[in-house]
């Protein structure tokens, strides 16, 4: 298989008055194009700074990343807003969406930075809400709307712009149990059927156990990287 991610010997050193404290100490891996990958750990463990660097949001102290073929350790802050762009959907928590906004106009918001026409916005931000199940709430705004239908909307959003990355920080951390299996039934079905990339951080070991593979951090070290129990879990 083709690799998506690469990378080798990432360090992240913060400094907290004259003492080093590693957020990340030599961590290498590869993940495969298509391939969803959970990244869990307590709070403190390096997860989302991990999550950080491989969305080019923080630079690495030291080591390398590649994506699809790009050393985007390597790329200035310019270079990295369009990598993004181009390639990666974000999926939220809290769900980060526009109160004033409807479904269909948040779901439109990043192919406005891509410059799409309105009507091009519109058509596309409404067929991937249908895609999602959303198509009798495309013009309910997001206090309209439950926790999980919220979420859905935030997929949608990630999944508009069509990535080849979509990174996603604690996407059940506000959704209650059946909620949270449902959207992650529904996140396995997409990535599959998309042959997308998904990397998600959770401190949620059953939620971890959707992807296909997990990877456990602590103190800033990868100790373990086992196979998801519930990876074949998906949707009818």
């Amino acid at each position: 298989m083709e690799s998506m991610i690469q990378v080798k010997d990432l360090k992240k050193v913060y400094k907290v008055g004259k003492q080093k404290v590693f957020a990340l100490d030599s961590v290498s891996f590869t993940i495969e194009a298509g391939e969803f990958c959970s990244i869990v750990g307590t709070s403190g463990s390096g997860k989302s700074t991990l999550l950080n660097l491989l969305a080019g949001l923080e630079p690495p102290s030291k080591g390398s990343i590649k994506i699809n073929n790009q050393m985007i350790s390597k790329m200035s802050e310019n270079q990295l807003v369009e990598f993004r762009k181009n390639h990666i959907g974000f999926i939220f928590q809290s769900f980060n969406l526009i109160p004033e906004m409807n479904a269909w106009e948040n779901v439109a918001l990043p192919l406005l930075f891509k410059g799409f026409s309105l009507d091009k916005r519109k058509r596309a931000a409404i067929k991937t809400l249908k895609i999602l199940g959303l198509k009798d709430h495309i013009l309910h705004k997001p206090n309209e709307l439950s926790g999980g239908q919220q979420q859905r909307v935030g997929i949608a959003r990630a999944l508009v712009v069509n990535p080849d990355i979509i990174f996603a920080d604690e996407p059940t951390g506000n959704l209650d149990s059946a909620t949270s299996k449902e959207i992650m039934k529904l996140l396995q079905n997409i990535v599959k059927e998309n042959h997308q990339t998904l990397i998600m951080v959770t401190h949620d070991k059953q939620i971890a156990e959707y992807a296909d593979s997990i990877f456990h951090i602590s103190d800033g070290k990868i100790i373990d990287i086992e196979k998801g129990s519930k990876k074949d879990e998906t949707l009818n």
